[in-house]
């Protein structure tokens, strides 16, 4: 039948409208084309999401990921004339490695100052010393030093039963440096800080050229050798004389460590923050020249402080904002002291020292009930902290430590406090039973895998072989299904220097060998654990210990574009090339920050 008139008119407008309905409807279906700034393809993709756990391209536009491709012409499709394109030709990608443990301030003061830990004999000492001069200017203090840390027992080469003779440490002299130093004052320390080797710049600076003041070691001749003995006259009159830092110098350290860090693939720290380095990670931001994420954890004896200040989880330390950059995190406790002096607290005293347990380590109160040992006083700054809105993140290293903080954080749950993002950090030595309380708890063991690698070389030494089961247990901590966190602990102890760079920790937690492959199969092997397992621990881990996990962790479209690439697939390849394996790019909310050459 024809169709003619108002009827046809009608008709005519429904086609029109159904047409529109379809490609308004193919458009939401397909999405609305969007335009690229970076895109990444032809690259070995792990996105540690279980819908789609490879890829082999990514589309990012402004900080966020827009899209994950399996292949790479569906990325293309996100091409504009400014988009950059980038070939990977197979490079591995992981999301960001955030590194859950750092001392960003002394990180920068190892590169740029005096890092002697290895140091036990003048040519050492020479180089090291020249090194740092050419940084400075003229009347600047070299400090630090730590000499002797693995003199007694050599990086990498002592297996784990190896008991060496000991020996007669090594002393420097002034004479070894003065030459090197005629206009830059040098005092630094002994790993123990027990002796302090000052230059003749640094005693003429202290007037000991001219009064021989107690805790100065003289020669044969009665003249100064350098060393000063600590809490003597002489070592006071040193301290006093030794110029500060200036905030040019320190700024520059932060730069060594923000270059150190974005060339390791690392797009964010949690940082032990000082008050003074907060401030100087708000003027780095300033400048635009931060290059990672910061999340900030003060010392848990200042919660009162930042709740009156109006500070809290997640805020910016200056504009008191919600920023993803810099914002305070936890507030940072300890227990113990540290396996490198005998300080970790143990239930049982250390083998080679049977008089002692380690020691308790608080902070100050200004409540005289509050005696030292006592964990009413951890409880009572816990709880100050949370009521400012801050989760405890707490030291933890002897089988005593962890077990004790477990008990209060097993108090605290009793109460009705949810525990979601509270952690022990390091847990260093676990007993048996303690291990399935992390689960039953919901607490987060943070711990250090190159601390297996460094401390094995005395850990047998110190607390013997069964205890030493329970030690660096990543493998029983996850069987009992605790969450693990990896941090670097960068840069390190007094009596240890630890490497920042994923690929140690990666190594140590998959092999348990030193840096030189010792001992054969591993120190306790059954404890070895995989490297997906080291890279959720760095990643989607670690975004979920700073209650980001849906923000980033993982390479999902809406997530942050935050993505570490590899040389080479660390998952793949034998464990043994794993110290081979370099970054090759760092992009942080969606900028490349660092690509190498």
């Amino acid at each position: 039948m024809k169709r003619t008139g108002k009827f046809s008119k009608i008709l005519k407008a429904e086609t029109l409208v159904l047409i529109l309905a379809l490609l308004i409807f193919g458009l939401a279906c397909s999405g609305k084309r969007e335009v690229a700034d970076l895109i990444l393809l032809n690259g070995d993709i792990l996105t540690l999401e279980p819908d789609l756990p490879q890829a082999s391209a990514l589309v990012i536009k402004g900080n966020k990921i827009i899209d994950v491709c399996q292949k790479d012409r569906q990325a293309l499709k996100y091409r504009g004339p400014d988009t950059r394109v980038i070939d990977l030709q197979q490079a591995f990608v992981t999301p960001g490695i955030i590194d859950a443990h750092v001392h960003f301030n002394q990180a920068g003061a190892l590169i740029n100052d005096a890092n002697l830990m290895k140091v036990s004999d003048e040519q050492g000492l020479r180089k090291e010393i020249d090194r740092v001069v050419r940084l400075l200017e003229k009347g600047e203090w070299i400090t630090g030093g730590l000499w002797g840390a693995y003199e007694q027992w050599a990086l990498g080469e002592a297996a784990p039963t190896t008991s060496p003779k000991k020996k007669e440490p090594w002393r420097p002299h002034r004479r070894m440096i003065d030459e090197l130093t005629p206009e830059n004052p040098v005092f630094v320390c002994r790993y123990d800080y027990q002796e302090w080797l000052a230059n003749t710049a640094a005693l003429k600076a202290a007037g000991l050229d001219r009064k021989l003041l107690k805790g100065l070691e003289l020669d044969e001749k009665g003249r100064p050798t350098g060393i000063v003995f600590r809490g003597t006259p002489a070592f006071q009159a040193l301290t006093q004389a030794r110029k500060p830092k200036s905030e040019t110098r320190l700024l520059n350290e932060n730069r060594a460590a923000l270059k150190a860090l974005r060339e390791a693939g690392i797009v964010e720290i949690h940082d032990i923050a000082t008050p003074d380095q907060v401030e100087r990670f708000v003027k780095l931001q300033e400048n635009g020249e931060l290059t990672c994420r910061v999340w900030l954890r003060p010392d848990l004896s200042l919660g009162a402080k930042l709740k009156e200040q109006g500070l809290t989880m997640g805020l910016h330390p200056k504009t008191k904002q919600k920023d993803s950059w810099l914002r305070y995190g936890a507030l940072k406790g300890y227990i113990d002291g540290i396996m490198g002096t005998h300080g970790a607290l143990f239930f049982e005293p250390y083998s080679d020292q049977p008089d002692n347990y380690g020691h308790w380590r608080h902070h100050t109160s200004d409540d005289p009930e509050l005696k030292v040992g006592n964990m009413e006083k951890m409880y009572r700054l816990i709880k100050t902290g949370l009521e400012a809105g801050f989760v405890p993140n707490v030291h933890a290293i002897g089988d005593r430590g962890v077990a004790e903080m477990l008990d209060l954080y097993e108090r605290l749950k009793s109460e009705g406090v949810d525990l979601r993002g509270f952690r022990v950090i390091h847990a260093q030595v676990i007993r048996p039973q303690d291990f399935p309380r992390f689960k039953a708890l919901n607490v987060i063991a943070e711990v250090n895998p190159y601390h297996i690698s460094d401390d094995m070389r005395w850990m047998e030494e110190r607390i013997g072989y069964e205890r030493c089961r329970g030690a660096y247990a990543f493998r029983s901590l996850l069987e009992n299904g605790a969450i693990l966190s990896f941090g670097s602990d960068w840069p390190g102890t007094s009596a240890a220097e630890y490497h920042m760079h994923p690929k140690y920790l990666i190594y140590a937690a998959v092999t348990r060998k030193t840096l030189t492959g010792q001992p054969e199969g591993g120190w306790f092997p059954e404890q070895r654990i995989s490297v997906e397992d080291c890279l959720k621990a760095y990643t989607i881990n670690n975004a979920y210990a700073a209650f980001e996990a849906d923000l980033r962790g993982s390479l999902q479209k809406g997530k942050l574009a935050d993505l570490t690439v590899f040389d080479r697939n660390l998952a793949t390849i034998p464990p043994e090339e794993i110290l081979k394996t370099e970054v090759v790019m760092t992009i942080v909310d969606g900028q490349v920050v660092f690509e190498k050459r």
